[in-house]
Parts: C-alpha cells; structure tokens; sequence
C-alpha cells in the first residue's frame, strides 16, 4: 500500500524517456525516434502514451502581453498496457509536423520561437510522468530563400515570435489558431520600412502573408499576399519579393 502512495505521488512511480533520431527537421517534416518507458518500483497500468507537438504563442489583452503553451498537434501511440516493477519497454513512433509549425532556426536579433516534443504517460490515479524535447525547425529552401532575398535588399531579421491568431491571406487561411511573424527592418530612416512575414505550408504549395510598414514613408500599412511551390525557382522567388518590396 505505502508503495501504490508513493507511486501516486510519483515517487518511484514509471519514467519515461522519448529519444528522437534527430532534434532537426525541415518544416513539414517527420519526427521519429522511441519512446522509453521505465517501470518504478511496482506494477503501475499505463493508459496511454501521448504525444504533443507544442510551442509558445505571445497573447495579447486588456490585461498586457502574457505567454502560454499551445498544443499544435497531438497523437496517442500506445493503446492501454502495464508495465511491471523495473521492466523496460521501447516503442516507436513516427510524428508528422503541422503544416503551421514555427520555424526556430532564424538567426534574428531577437528569436523567441520555441517548438518541443511533449510525452507524457497517462496512469489514473497518479501524477502522469512527462518528457519535453526541444526541436529544430528549419525553413524550407524556398522559404530560406525568401528570406535571404529580402536580407540581401538591406534588411535586417530583427525578431521572430508566434502570436495567437488566425491568418487570412484572400487564397489561403491558417488553422491553428497561431501564426508566426518573422519580421524585418530596413537600414534607412525616412525610407526604412518594416516587414513581417507569415508562413503557411499547406502540402506542396507554400502561402505567405506580408504586412508592410511604410510609417516612415507616410504611406500605411498594407498587405500582401503570394504563394509559391515548395520547388520554386529563384526567378519566382525574386518575382514574388520584388512584390512585397515594391511601392
């Protein structure tokens, strides 16, 4: 009995362990590796095994500027089993990304886009044991190299952060209920502009929604939309940017 309370309380309760075959994934990508599930000191009955595919969405109010987690995407792995005292288990698992998940690897100024891996066991009666997995999403080339064009037109990529929210880009609209603003500065003072990019993969077509600050130039704000193949050419590329860029 001292042992089933302890356990509850997650004193030599089952740990779990999620080992990833690579913390780096292209957007769009897939996520493998085993999760590694280490029975305690008694028999304990695992529920399920969940996984959650998280990041960190800036929410804005009345109240002031907080941060909470959201889920992205979630699946459960492993139907109902029990896991003796010491027993050892492993199972793999396959995660596609959602199509709406935050690129981190942005050299900005200021990169506060987080993405992690979230496991956790599900035991009734108990404090369910998690594992957190932080993750690398990189660009793809033709959103790396959209972002390489701009740069080379004297913008700087000052900061990058996901907001709570929805997109409408006329053609195309996010699901997730976040977005992510990548946004950009111009070198100059009175003709400086700033630029924020949001990202959409939506199977093989990527949609990108760009709000442009002209306050400098006494123009407004304005926006403009443009999708491309995820195999787009530098010629539309430049097409496309030239578009944002363009008064």
């Amino acid at each position: 009995m001292l042992q089933k309370l302890k356990a509850s309380l997650g004193i030599g309760a089952a740990k779990v362990d999620t080992v990833l075959e690579s913390a780096s994934v292209f957007q769009g990508g897939l996520i493998t590796g085993n999760v590694h599930v280490q029975g305690g000191d008694i028999e304990q009955a695992i529920e399920a095994i969940n996984l959650k595919l998280c990041t960190e969405v800036k929410v804005e109010n009345d109240n002031g500027t907080s941060h909470v987690n959201m889920i992205l995407s979630a699946v459960r792995i492993m139907e109902p089993f029990t896991i003796g005292a010491g027993e050892g288990r492993e199972i793999p698992f396959e995660f596609k990304l959602n199509d709406e998940t935050p690129i981190t690897a942005l050299v900005a100024r200021k990169n506060q886009c987080r993405v992690w891996l979230e496991t956790a066991l599900d035991i009734d009666f108990a404090i369910d044991p998690k594992d957190r997995d932080y993750l690398e999403i990189k660009p793809l080339p033709v959103v790396q190299s959209i972002i390489a064009m701009i740069e080379s037109e004297g913008f700087d990529l000052v900061k990058t952060d996901v907001e709570k929210g929805y997109l409408n880009g006329g053609a195309f609209s996010s699901k997730s209920g976040c977005y992510q603003e990548i946004e950009f500065k111009g070198g100059g003072f009175f003709g400086a502009k700033e630029i924020e990019l949001s990202f959409i993969l939506d199977g093989e077509m990527v949609h990108c929604l760009a709000e442009i600050d002209r306050r400098f130039g006494g123009s407004g704000d304005e926006y403009r939309s443009f999708c491309l193949g995820i195999n787009a050419g530098d010629n539309e590329v430049q097409t496309a940017v030239e578009a944002i860029l363009s008064r």
